[in-house]
């Protein structure tokens, strides 16, 4: 068992390495401009072992995106049993926001801006992004307990993360700071939460076994 964890701790590891060589590489020069030869020669590893790591040149890059992947299906899971669906993910954005956590757009680290400029302003990686959406949102609806109403929950919360946080990128890269889109961002993000809840009604039946509506919602 300890040996299977050293190996896992090693395999991060390397994942990561070889993500912050690519990405350093990618800003330098642009991430068209570099080879995944190029990226394996500057982590003195073979070009076959990169593509064992990452399936694609893209996913060098999204790698950071890795452990988020599944983070709203886990919000949901661990919530305290009389919480509801929306004010756990709610609680967590803020959070998020809190602790200008990038994936929610709120921080203006020169490092971060350069890495959403590249993200975005790269279509292949755009592009990419979406699957690791979709999977995000895959994630989110079995752990509010598959079916279609779970599928449409999971899409319109999803949607609301993703929309939110490319505003608050958005004010930031256009100049502004952090710390002035803060109080606009946490507003924005109570708005749509709410607005989540209430358009959501009674569709919490079914969701994870849950037969309290109110559970799906922010609560009063």
């Amino acid at each position: 068992m300890a040996e299977s964890g050293l190996r896992e701790r090693k395999r991060q590891r390397m994942y990561e390495a070889v993500s912050d060589i690519a990405i350093g590489l990618f800003l330098e020069k642009g991430f068209d401009s570099v080879s995944v030869a190029e990226v394996a020669a500057a982590a003195e590893i073979s070009k076959p072992t990169l593509f064992r790591y990452f399936p694609a040149k893209e996913d060098l890059v999204l790698y950071r995106f890795a452990d988020h992947e599944t983070e709203a299906a886990r919000v949901v899971a661990g919530r305290p049993q009389a919480q509801s669906v929306t004010d756990a993910l709610l609680e967590h954005f803020l959070d998020g926001l809190h602790r200008n956590d990038p994936v929610t757009g709120l921080n203006d680290h020169p490092n971060v801006l350069a890495f959403h400029r590249l993200l975005y302003g790269t279509p292949s990686l755009a592009a990419r992004a979406y699957a690791y959406v979709e999977r995000s949102e895959a994630a989110l609806a079995e752990a509010l307990g598959g079916g279609l109403d779970a599928r449409l929950a999971a899409g319109q919360i999803t949607a609301v993360q993703r929309v939110l946080a490319l505003e608050n990128w958005r004010r930031i890269a256009e100049g502004e700071r952090a710390a002035e889109v803060r109080l606009d961002a946490e507003a924005a993000a109570r708005r749509a939460f709410a607005g989540l809840a209430a358009g959501f009604g009674g569709l919490a039946v079914g969701f994870g076994g849950l037969d309290k509506p109110h559970l799906l919602g922010v609560t009063e």
